[in-house]
């Protein structure tokens, strides 16, 4: 099995399946995770198909039955709702050993859980995903709005200020409740929503998501291998791991996701990069800030 979420493992998977399993492929991603607690009958008379048909789809994923797929479900929610207490409390040995061992210790744990983490997101990062969000934020007829969260607003403000150097029509979602109100009623079919979502997701996220969908813009999303509830509403999902050695998630690896989507928007965007770059350098100057 992938090391990503089961949700993701069926996008992937998408490609190898029959039309009939496709259908239960598609009920369990449009209702992801409940759909997969029914029962194997409920299951199959929502996708219209077969109960034994439900049974080949799991047995395509690697499992060996309907409850062996259920566990692996409950295992991922407990893993998804995780908090850093919980995180604290479970990395007791670590600690323990991280103690013993001094900062050589922490700094040779640190290393090769970062490295590994941030190739393993690159490598297993779907390639279509990554280019539909470059070619979205390369487009310059389309407006960009970045959403992030509690801890995550920064990495939101982060890829904000890169876009704002290369090209236009980029902005932060307000923090102002009546200004957010009028930006997300404002969305059109020229919109882009970057939605940034790790686990202990953000309900009001999720609302932000469908609100711009239903107005016919497109979300991007960044997030952990749990998938975010609001892959349902997104157009590209780009999750990443988030392994580290404290009780707090690592966004290192979500950093290495943003650097190379800005890499290939410099890519896409040719000589309008440099000449955009070169006129936001020339305002710097002349008020001040270089």
């Amino acid at each position: 099995m992938a090391s990503g979420a089961l949700a993701d493992v069926i996008r992937h998977k998408l490609g190898d399946l029959s039309p009939a399993e496709r259908k239960v492929a598609r009920v369990l991603l449009a209702n992801y995770p409940s759909a997969g607690f029914e029962t194997v009958a409920v299951l199959a008379e929502r996708a219209g198909v077969s109960a034994p048909t439900v049974i080949r789809f799991v047995n395509r994923l690697g499992y060996r039955g309907f409850p062996d797929f259920q566990t692996a479900l409950r295992e991922e929610l407990d893993e998804r709702n995780a908090s850093p207490l919980s995180l604290y409390e479970s990395a007791d040995r670590a600690r323990t050993d991280g103690a013993a061992g001094g900062d050589a210790f922490l700094l040779g744990q640190a290393g090769r859980l970062f490295s590994s983490a941030v190739a393993q997101t690159l490598t297993e990062l779907p390639s279509h995903d990554l280019e539909h969000a470059v070619s979205l934020l390369a487009d310059g007829k389309r407006r960009i709005t970045l959403a992030g969260g509690r801890f995550t607003h920064l990495l939101a403000q982060y890829l904000g200020l890169h876009l704002m150097q290369l090209r236009g029509d980029i902005r932060l979602l307000p923090a102002g409740d009546v200004e957010r109100t009028a930006v997300l009623g404002a969305l059109t079919r020229r919109d882009v929503l970057i939605v940034f979502d790790y686990r202990r997701y953000e309900q009001d996220k999720v609302t932000m998501a469908q609100l711009a969908l239903e107005q016919g813009a497109k979300v991007i999303l960044f997030t952990d291998r749990w998938l975010s509830p609001v892959s349902t509403h997104a157009e590209v999902v780009l999750p990443s791991l988030v392994t580290t050695p404290s009780p707090y998630d690592s966004f290192v690896p979500t950093l290495a996701v943003v650097e190379t989507v800005v890499a290939g928007v410099v890519a896409a965007l040719g000589d309008d990069a440099p000449a955009r770059l070169r006129h936001t350098e020339e305002i710097a100057r002349r008020i001040g800030l270089q």
